[in-house]
């Protein structure tokens, strides 16, 4: 089992995205949760980079499509929106390489889609 890295950071990184959810509800588009995050790191004084580019490296060159993380919070975490059915390997899988491109530790996957708010966290 990983070690639970960056746990203060974690709690309070998922504790907005519970304040989000239990203001919005489910159903609307991603953006819209965005925005609300956004707002509420903001308003916290929370450290954070919205749509964070990452260049993917391959041998010797960097590719010219590059990756953005929907938010990087305190330097440390890639936060992943979803509003859907829920959680599939595919965002797994992505976060996963998402993290390895960034040389991040720690990916969560948080989905608004559900009455409950759902989220994953990833630990490299």
């Amino acid at each position: 089992m990983k070690e639970f890295i960056y746990k203060e950071e974690t709690y309070k990184t998922i504790g907005k995205c519970m304040d989000v959810h239990k203001q919005l509800g489910k159903g609307f588009l991603e953006i819209v949760y965005k925005d609300a995050i956004e707002y509420g790191f903001k308003c916290k004084n929370y450290f954070y980079e919205r749509e964070k580019i990452f260049l993917i490296n391959y041998k010797d060159i960097i590719l010219s499509h590059k990756f953005y993380a929907d938010f990087v919070v305190f330097d440390k975490i890639i936060l992943e929106i979803k509003s859907c059915n829920g959680i599939v390997d595919d965002f797994i899988a992505r976060t996963i390489n998402y993290l390895a491109a960034s040389k991040l530790k720690v990916g969560l996957i948080v989905n608004f889609g559900k009455d409950s708010l759902e989220y994953k966290r990833i630990i490299l």
